[in-house]
């Protein structure tokens, strides 16, 4: 019968349903290779090896009996029994020869590769197994891949080590943990053209947020040289997000992306070793740069879209690799992602830091999380059966290998990976916060000390010395209404965008620019525009470092604002997010760099020169149209039309007047393609005035912080006078109904993004009681004031909403 068995399909001939043949990765490779080349997706040819020669290598080789033998009273937590018998697995399948008709039929249909792409191909040898990449369970990284195979022996070879590597320790213990037996499974091998990225970039990506779920994003991960690097996380990549919905209507944008180290990358060997590949270090210059441009950006978030359509929209984890020899971008795997998209239910968690401290190292946050115990370094395989449960796994970087101490440490940290890497994806799964592409964290952290591990203050996870005390609050929103009174978050830091999204909300209130200016940009908007002003050597020098990757220091201030708001703005697209125009005061532009040769000193800067009287000023005005740039890019560009400007601190009706007509001339032309402009309601003159402000402007947030400021006469940075400073005077409520009156009298929206119902419940109630539009809160309070609002229109008798 074997004469006449056929172990070869090629990609053309494989669909989706073949996972039993060839398992999940060949199947997909073939189901895409024939449905979605069509649709200008490249995917390299090739062909898999059937899992029924693996079946077959056995058979003829009499190896079953030696494989129960080895296997069956393994004791699978015993790591050095799992070891010797894995190694013992591995042998017999590496002993058994090849019979002479499967290697034929693998020699014969390399040498048919080599006729469409040419004798000099060289492939990649690609592990599939038969229960890869089900929906549940995620054999990521499990079985081995061989890249950069030349010639017939070395194929063969491959081949035996591909099937033998179905043995792993860590391979047999995700088995056994699964539930999946080791004799129904079987591999198959996948054997495709090799992609030359060792001469550009490669990477993984997802079509959705990995850290938080949030579907709307493509996330793209890639450093230089071959992949491996990225996927084992060896290497800290560049990160891009892509926004779907607004590509899909046409426009073309990063909505953001972040630098990575990418110190060493993965080449082809020189032929002076007998491994294929090898490991060099980048130069300075690819290591400053991004390994893509934003033409290949878009280029991989519309492969990602479409894979992901193609797929029934379930959300795909998807290797990519760039050509450096045709400069075309290949996709070289796809498989369902398998972690975040289980998630069920409607219990949100919110992990709260109650301590405040200086971390020891940080890096990239995975999940949001908080944990502590004790930090055990691990460096070598053999240190592994002296870690205990609970403890705090410390790594240079952890592969497949290191998996059964990680589902009982409680939590991981590595110095090299990006979000993308093993530690990441592992920790996903198991639910377990990570901290990975530290840099120094083996150096930094003390064996066998406590260590706190937080995910739940954005992008950057924080590693602290001690226990530090946190507050966990899980709420059931399944059955949570919505109230009539809109509820709008405050936020500023775009890394907490896509988490906080998931709040029960009605958008943003107010998204504040200035933590955006203060972390990403660092530097005076005026220092960028003129740094022959900044009279320090050094702080033109960083200036000069902080801009060198951009066509001009304008351009850098513009990209980063606008991607920072941007993510905002997509994170609660299509809802409304109201962006406030810069609202530093002097004393706090002075600490950004290159500031200090711009301000001056004011006796009392929070009744001095900022908001509105800003922009129009000669001090200023370069300044404002950078700002006015950055967000005509969010709306057009980026087609983030959801975004409502507003100004701060607006004393006049003729500044309003003099500020509307500058921001036309920037081209934000009020009621243009949409555009909402609304003002700050903070000083008693905008109440007072109310009617004529409404003449200028689509609505009024109240900022009672403020509002109490000015009303009372209360300096709120002065400490002394501090215990007079209350938004619950009944001065301040009557100007705060007022304003909400007028708002209505002139047929405009009204809300208010002050402190006070995030900290008084009295003050929620009293802004429903009053009719208000809207209320914007700090995020950790959304939810029980939202209960309170819920309460409190009832008691009104306020008709809900269907």
């Amino acid at each position: 019968m074997s004469e006449q068995a056929n172990y070869i399909r090629w990609f053309n001939e494989l669909t989706i349903n073949d996972v039993p043949l060839v398992g999940g990765k060949n199947a997909s490779l073939g189901e895409m290779y024939r449905e979605l080349s069509p649709q200008g997706i490249q995917i390299p040819n090739g062909f898999a090896v059937t899992a029924e020669a693996y079946r077959y290598v056995l058979d003829q080789a009499q190896g079953w009996e030696a494989l129960h033998q080895a296997l069956d009273d393994l004791h699978h937590d015993d790591v050095a029994d799992l070891a010797s018998r894995a190694r013992k697995a591995r042998e017999i399948i590496y002993a058994a020869p090849f019979p002479a008709d499967l290697e034929l039929q693998i020699i014969g249909a390399f040498n048919q590769l080599k006729k469409q792409y040419g004798d000099e191909l060289s492939v990649a040898v690609r592990s599939s197994a038969t229960a890869e990449d089900l929906p549940t369970a995620s054999f990521a990284g499990q079985q081995d891949t061989y890249l950069n195979i030349r010639g017939d022996q070395a194929l063969l070879d491959a081949c035996k080590r591909c099937f033998a590597s179905l043995f792993t320790d860590r391979a047999i213990h995700y088995r056994i943990d699964q539930g999946f037996d080791h004799f129904k499974l079987a591999l198959s091998i996948g054997i495709m053209k090799m992609v030359r990225s060792d001469l550009d970039a490669s990477g993984v990506m997802f079509s959705l947020d990995t850290e938080s779920g949030f579907r709307d994003v493509v996330f793209i991960t890639g450093a230089y040289g071959l992949g491996e690097n990225v996927v084992q996380g060896a290497v800290d990549p560049d990160e891009f997000y892509v926004h779907k919905p607004t590509f899909e209507q046409g426009h073309r944008a990063v909505l953001r992306r972040t630098l990575g180290a990418k110190k060493i990358k993965m080449v082809y060997s020189d032929g002076r070793t007998r491994e294929p590949t090898r490991n060099i270090a980048t130069s300075a210059d690819e290591r400053n740069r991004y390994c893509l441009n934003d033409a290949d950006v878009l280029t991989l978030a519309d492969y990602a879209i479409k894979i992901e359509k193609h797929y029934h929209s379930k959300p795909m984890d998807i290797e990519w690799a760039k050509d450096g020899l045709d400069g075309t971008l290949y996709i070289v795997q796809a498989r369902p992602e398998t972690v975040v998209s289980q998630l069920r239910g409607m219990v949100l968690e919110q992990y709260r830091l109650k301590q405040r401290a200086e971390p020891v190292v940080t890096g990239h946050a995975v999940g949001s999380k908080i944990a502590s115990g004790n930090a055990r370094i691990i460096e070598k395989l053999e240190q592994l059966n002296t870690f205990k449960a609970g403890d705090v796994l410390v790594a240079d970087m952890t592969t497949p290998d290191w998996e059964p101490v990680m589902k009982i440490a409680s939590a991981i940290i590595t110095n090299r990976g990006g979000r993308t890497c093993h530690a990441a994806i592992v920790s996903r799964e198991l639910g377990v916060p990570a901290v990975v592409g530290c840099d120094n964290a083996t150096a930094l952290i003390k064996h066998d000390s406590p260590v706190t591990v937080s995910c739940a203050e954005g992008d950057v996870g924080k590693v602290y010395s001690g226990l530090l005390d946190f507050d966990i609050n899980s709420t059931d929103l399944s059955g949570l209404q919505r109230p009539k009174t809109k509820i709008m978050l405050n936020i500023g830091n775009p890394e907490l965008a896509f988490k906080t999204s998931f709040l029960p909300n009605d958008g943003v209130g107010l998204a504040r620019m200035e933590f955006i200016i203060t972390e990403y940009i660092k530097a005076h908007p005026m220092a960028l525009i003129h740094p022959e002003r900044v009279q320090d050597v050094g702080e033109r020098e960083q200036l000069a470092q902080l801009t060198r990757n951009y066509a001009s220091a304008e351009d850098f201030f513009v990209q980063k604002l606008s991607e920072g708001v941007g993510t905002i703005a997509a994170a609660f697209y299509p809802k409304p997010v109201v962006v406030r125009m810069s609202d530093f005061k002097t004393n706090e532009y002075a600490t950004l760099l290159g500031g200090r040769w711009f301000e001056f000193d004011e006796a009392n800067p929070m009744i001095g020169f900022r908001g509105a009287s800003r922009y129009i000023h000669p001090a200023y005005a370069e300044g404002f149209a950078l700002e006015c740039r950055a967000m005509k890019r969010v709306r057009d560009e980026m087609g983030l039309s959801n975004v409502i400007l507003m100004i701060p601190f607006c004393r006049r009706v003729e500044e309003a007047r003099k500020v509307l007509t500058y921001m036309a001339q920037l081209g934000l032309k009020r009621g243009e393609q949409g555009l909402e402009i609304y003002v700050m309601c903070e000083i008693p003159n905008n109440v007072i005035q109310i009617d004529a402000f409404s003449e200028y402007f689509d609505g009024f947030s109240i900022g009672s912080n403020d509002l109490t400021q000015l009303t009372l006469g209360v300096d709120r940075d002065s400490a002394i006078i501090a215990e007079d400073f209350d938004e619950r005077d009944p001065g301040v409520k009557e100007m705060i109904r007022l304003a909400v009156d007028g708002a209505r009298r002139n047929g405009k929206h009204c809300g208010l993004c002050g402190q006070a119902p995030s900290d008084y419940p009295e003050m929620a109630e009293f802004l429903v009681e009053i009719g208000i539009d809207s209320m914007s809160l700090n995020p950790d309070t959304v939810l029980q004031t939202t209960q309170l609002v819920l309460e409190t229109e009832r008691r009104l008798d306020r008709q809900l909403p269907r």
